[in-house]
């Protein structure tokens, strides 16, 4: 069995924010959901995406960010851009060669939050 952290197989904070950087290049290259990055500092998201990625495959750092319903509140995000977003992640770890089992559970880890980023449209 494996004792490093997913974070320590990922390589670190490092090689998280490559990540990180291919996942947003991807995302802002993509007409479905760019639209929900235009008046935001992609250098501070970046580094704050690069945080939270880092916390959530337990690593030394602290995620000091708002709740994710608090910080996706209002924009209006569809299953459908919910769905594309994971595609570059899941893309961008591929890219570096992240393991499928490593890759899984990113992705779990993500997903966990899909219930409160995806805004259910009022009947």
């Amino acid at each position: 069995m494996n004792e490093h952290t997913l974070y320590e197989r990922l390589g670190g904070r490092e090689a998280i924010g490559a990540v990180v950087d291919e996942f947003y290049d991807r995302v802002l290259d993509d007409d479905r959901v760019a639209h929900h990055f235009e008046d935001v500092d992609m250098t501070a998201q970046r580094a704050h995406q690069t945080r939270f990625l880092s916390a959530v495959a337990g690593g030394p750092v602290e995620y000091d960010g708002d709740g994710m319903d608090t910080a996706h509140d209002g924009m209006g995000i569809t299953e459908s851009e919910f769905g594309a977003i994971a595609t570059h992640l899941d893309g961008a770890l591929a890219t570096f060669d992240v393991d499928g089992e490593d890759r899984s559970a990113v992705m779990e880890a993500v997903t966990e939050y899909e219930d409160v980023i995806v805004e259910v449209p009022a009947k």
